[in-house]
């Protein structure tokens, strides 16, 4: 009897202790959402409370929001450099330094990460015109789009665009490359062997195709081979807006509904986007 007495406390207080630990075992959604190079784990540490744990997301709404926009970090590419982007934020006023606030600076080229291209960006009479990103047309960044895989074995040529058979009518369409395969934007080092469009590729989706919005997943939308002869096709009309350095990992092909919103940036020919996908 005196032994029964005895182990029922200590059951209890083996049960109260499971309790208490069991949210330490729990991480923030890691299985769906696994850590990305250079960022911090976001696993519950248990040296913090719960509630000041950040939990940072690529899915939203059960899957429904595909956050397909890069992470701003140090070690991301950046356009024909071997160092990355290095470091663009720093806290003049802090409030361990005694201000009354937090607030931070930003300094990046504008074609940094996931961004979007004007037609000032290659064209100069239309950058002194004032063909910025504030006058990129919100209804083409925004609806319906299709998600499609490259063939993996080239760049995007006129013959790659004839066999992806995209139909007419369709406005905005993102192209996932073997850029994704070897996860080009996950690597400090910038690597000109990216996958883009070549001139004939661009002239005909240009020529042949109702597309006014290009997404791709590299920092370039145009092959190295045809940088800027690609980018003229493309943005000489002023319909065409390029969206450049999308993160399309592990996204079914297909129809979604995109959305992109730049910064009104006046004066300036490109700038950081924030795209999402919606099913």
């Amino acid at each position: 009897m005196s032994t029964t007495k005895t182990m029922i406390p200590l059951l209890l207080l083996l049960l109260l202790l499971l309790l208490l630990l069991s949210p330490l075992s729990t991480t923030a959604s890691t299985a769906a959402y696994p850590t990305i190079p250079g960022t911090i784990d976001t696993s519950v540490s248990s040296s913090q409370p719960d509630n000041l744990i950040p939990i940072r997301n690529e899915i939203y709404g059960n899957g429904k929001i595909f956050d397909i926009s890069h992470r701003y970090i140090n070690d991301m590419p950046v356009w024909d450099s071997k160092d990355g982007l290095g470091k663009f934020l720093s806290l003049p006023a802090s409030m361990k330094n005694g201000s009354l606030a937090n607030n931070s600076e930003m300094k990046l080229p504008t074609h940094t990460g996931t961004h979007v291209d004007s037609p000032g960006h290659v064209f100069d009479h239309y950058f002194d015109s004032g063909f910025d990103v504030d006058t990129l047309d919100l209804e083409v960044l925004n609806g319906p789009a299709l998600l499609v895989d490259v063939p993996r074995h080239s760049n995007i040529t006129a013959e790659v665009m004839k066999s992806l058979h995209i139909p007419k009518g369709v406005r905005r369409v993102l192209f996932r490359t073997l850029n994704t395969d070897r996860r080009l934007m996950f690597k400090r080092e910038f690597d000109r062997s990216y996958v883009g469009f070549t001139k004939d590729g661009a002239k005909w989706l240009v020529d042949n195709t109702d597309i006014k919005l290009v997404g791709i997943d590299y920092l370039s939308v145009a092959a190295w081979s045809d940088l800027i002869p690609s980018h003229l096709v493309f943005l000489e009309g002023r319909e065409i807006i390029l969206v450049e350095a999308l993160k399309l990992d592990d996204i079914q092909p297909g129809v979604y509904s995109v959305h992109c919103l730049p910064l009104r940036l006046f004066g300036a020919e490109g700038s950081p986007i924030r795209c999402v996908l919606i099913k």
